[in-house]
């Protein structure tokens, strides 16, 4: 595959945040539909895509990839069974600016798990931000208590600790090759939905309507999304990445505002702003003192 430039590589993400902005609002559309079977069907429709494109990119070698991916590809698939099922339930149980805000907390997660668990050194400025991020989650749990979106709330933030799961895990491998635990956890969490489901004698399916439109929503919204995002984290360095992505958190409060007239309180929107504020200062801060983005055919 020819290398790509860094503005391809900022175009492709920039499409894959926005893809993923509209995310809250196809949630609305599926109505009553629940948490797991939103899981079982979303996941079911990203699957086919995803294979698809490591099959490609692997030159059909599928399940080679797979098994050269290894343990750290399967704890990331488990860290993202959580941040796929908390942000459905958290979009379904607090207003989508509530949880998208929330959602931007993953990147000091991930520092704070990093520091943890592999004994990664995190810079001052970044413990600044985590301080400061940790102050606007505050506001907008406290805001969510008094609204009874608690449980959303910590759903959202449960998502994004599955999501920095995800991210350490990969580290932890030290691959860059992040396909295959994204296909491990869409089966992962296809099982456990059909578990959960089964368990409490709810119906695998909903409606035709409301699987196919959860279907879709994996196929284009989380798989083409998350095949975009790769293809341009090959030309674009992580910190820039990091930046980039968060047109979904500017985009998802819009989005169901504009069709649906959704909207947040005050304190909601000044707890998302100190988070975004955070993670974008320190994101900023580290451009300059990242490595430079891999090589074409690094990463994948």
């Amino acid at each position: 595959m020819q290398p790509i430039s860094y503005r391809t590589g900022v175009i492709l993400v920039l499409v894959a945040a926005t893809l993923w902005s509209i995310m809250g609002l196809m949630i609305r559309a599926l109505g009553d539909m629940g948490t797991w079977q939103v899981l079982f069907w979303r996941s079911a429709g990203m699957l086919p895509v995803v294979i698809a494109y490591v099959t490609w990119r692997s030159n059909g070698a599928l399940f080679a990839r797979i098994r050269t991916a290894g343990l750290p590809a399967t704890l990331g698939g488990l860290g993202l069974v959580a941040a796929f099922s908390g942000a459905i339930y958290a979009i379904q149980s607090t207003t989508v600016a509530n949880a998208v805000f929330l959602f931007a907390a993953a990147p000091v997660m991930t520092a704070l798990l990093g520091w943890i668990l592999l004994g990664e050194r995190v810079l001052l400025r970044t413990w600044i931000a985590i301080a400061v991020a940790l102050f606007g989650m505050l506001i907008m749990v406290r805001e969510g208590l008094a609204a009874g979106a608690l449980s959303g709330n910590i759903a959202a933030l449960l998502s994004a600790l599955g999501f920095a799961a995800f991210t350490v895990a990969l580290r932890r491998g030290k691959t860059g090759d992040m396909m295959p635990a994204i296909i491990l956890g869409g089966v992962f969490s296809m099982i456990v939905a059909a578990i959960v489901i089964t368990s409490r004698g709810e119906a695998l399916l909903p409606s035709a309507g409301q699987a196919g439109l959860a279907a879709a929503m994996g196929a284009v919204i989380l798989g083409l999304g998350l095949s975009f995002y790769t293809l341009g984290s090959r030309a674009v360095e992580a910190a820039n990445l990091a930046l980039l992505s968060l047109l979904e958190v500017i985009l998802a409060p819009i989005w169901v505002w504009f069709f649906l007239g959704e909207t947040a309180s005050i304190m909601t929107f000044v707890g998302g702003v100190i988070v975004l504020a955070a993670v974008t200062l320190n994101a900023l801060a580290g451009i300059g003192s990242r490595k430079p983005a891999p090589p074409p055919g690094a990463l994948l």
